[in-house]
């Protein structure tokens, strides 16, 4: 694959400031096929400064022009599609369908809806005696995960751009290749030096030095729960402003009278999907007891069709398939049992997951409580709606989730109960326009549509 060996930085592939790289190693045969540099604390101070100088030009450009930039980055993304999808499917293993459908094509989907919201959005507002102007919060840094890499960029760059923020990205380092490939189509696209700029490198170096940089105006940040307690304690000491999207255990809550096999063969496939390596997926299935074990031959069936090395693709690293799999070991441990997969390597190369299923899980159980962000869906049995909602909301996070009925009437209600910050009701369709974000652990903030773009915005009132 192709790499750049320096930093995209006022609108030009630069040196870096060190010599040290990041192979990048494609999970699915683990053969390197590509290095970038290893960015330092003086690469993120170049990259600042870049920003910093090019803020004041694009929070000045008028709306309409910025929607016609992001609109034409997007039509770029759009013809390197395939190139794109690749990419990642050699960085990340995600099965070429997946690449092309998901990772290539709802970063268009989302960049799309900035570029009608640039245009169309309310930035100045008159109420009473004031006129309240909502202006750019300054230079965004943002620090972005694996396992949707061209996604979560466009997720925090687009609504930034939109809002008239400048950006510097650091992306993960399992991932990189794609974040080049997104820095090449801003320079095609006719983005001004310095609105956009990119180093590559390690989250304790690269990505810490990016949050405490003190001309970094807000940090964006989606990962980990406990990488992002740090983010936000480093932010807070300089009273900076932060977005985490971070963790879930999300519940799909299957209540008496729901189409059954629907809500449990979209459920499992909910899981699956990316290998198991989504933040958001519906990882807790909740079941009466009356239906509960139809239930679990039916989960158990689905996850037999998920052929790893097809259908699956593997874990992004050798770190993350041992963290799977030794979840799986603990759920085995702690007594629930096993109907589909297990912690056995299923192929010999490439760092692959069994799809697995664990039913007799409760709710005090490790399965039960914390991320896994692997193909496991663990199925937990509940006496009534009551104790359904006690469970759903039994943990530290609140980021998505599911619910199924006999009628939409009965689901809002229980999902109005829930302590999550998006639930799907009886399949409901995917919305970029709809706001992203969790409750409790799960993060600050919002992403996508309006919501996602006021994350970037500050407000100034005038009286007269």
């Amino acid at each position: 694959m192709k790499a750049h060996d320096g930093m995209y930085i006022g609108g030009a592939w630069r040196p870096a400031a060190g010599t040290d790289t990041i192979a990048v190693v494609n999970p699915a045969d683990e053969q390197v096929i590509g290095h970038v540099p290893a960015g330092t604390a003086e690469d993120v101070d170049a990259a600042v400064r870049a920003a910093r100088a090019a803020f004041p030009g694009w929070a000045a450009t008028p709306p309409a022009e910025r929607a016609a930039r992001i609109a034409a980055l997007r039509d770029v993304l759009g013809v390197r599609a395939e190139e794109i999808a690749e990419t990642v499917t050699a960085e990340l293993g995600a099965p070429p369908a997946l690449a092309l459908s998901v990772h290539a094509g709802l970063p268009l989907l989302v960049a799309g809806t900035y570029a009608e919201l640039a245009a169309t959005y309310a930035f100045e507002e008159r109420h009473g005696s004031s006129t309240v102007y909502l202006e750019p919060v300054g230079v965004v840094g943002a620090i972005t995960p694996w396992n949707y890499p061209l996604h979560q960029i466009v997720a925090k760059v687009a609504p930034a751009l939109a809002a008239g923020c400048t950006v510097v990205l650091k992306p993960a380092e399992d991932t990189p290749l794609t974040a080049q490939l997104f820095a090449e189509a801003v320079a095609e696209a006719g983005l001004p030096a310095g609105v956009f700029n990119l180093v590559t490198g390690l989250g304790p170096v690269a990505g810490q030095a990016l949050a405490a940089h003190e001309d970094v105006d807000l940090v964006s940040f989606t990962g980990s729960t406990a990488v992002g307690r740090r983010i936000g304690a480093t932010a807070g000491g300089a009273v900076k402003r932060v977005a985490l999207e971070l963790g879930g255990k999300s519940a799909n809550v299957i209540l008496p009278g729901a189409d059954l096999a629907r809500a449990v063969n979209v459920g499992v496939a909910n899981v699956m999907s990316n290998s198991g390596q989504t933040c958001s997926a519906w990882t807790r299935m909740l079941v009466d007891a009356e239906r509960y074990e139809e239930a679990v031959a039916l989960a158990a069936a689905a996850a037999a069709k998920y052929v790893p090395g097809d259908r699956v693709g593997p874990l992004v690293n050798a770190r993350q398939q041992a963290r799977v799999r030794g979840y799986i070991e603990k759920g085995v441990e702690e007594g629930a049992r096993l109907v589909a997969g297990g912690p056995e390597a299923p192929l010999p190369t490439g760092y692959y997951v069994s799809p697995t299923v664990f039913a007799d899980v409760t709710p005090e159980m490790t399965i039960a409580q914390e991320e896994i962000f692997g193909p496991v869906v663990s199925i937990l049995r509940y006496e009534d709606e009551d104790d359904a909602l006690r469970i759903a909301n039994g943990t530290v996070y609140g980021l998505a989730g599911a619910v199924w009925a006999a009628d939409d009437e009965t689901a809002v209600a229980f999902a109005r109960r829930m302590e999550t910050g998006q639930v799907d009701i009886n399949g409901g369709r995917f919305n970029p326009l709809a706001p992203f974000g969790g409750y409790k652990q799960s993060g600050v903030g919002r992403e996508l549509g309006a919501h996602g773009l006021s994350e970037y915005l500050q407000t100034k009132s005038l009286q007269f």
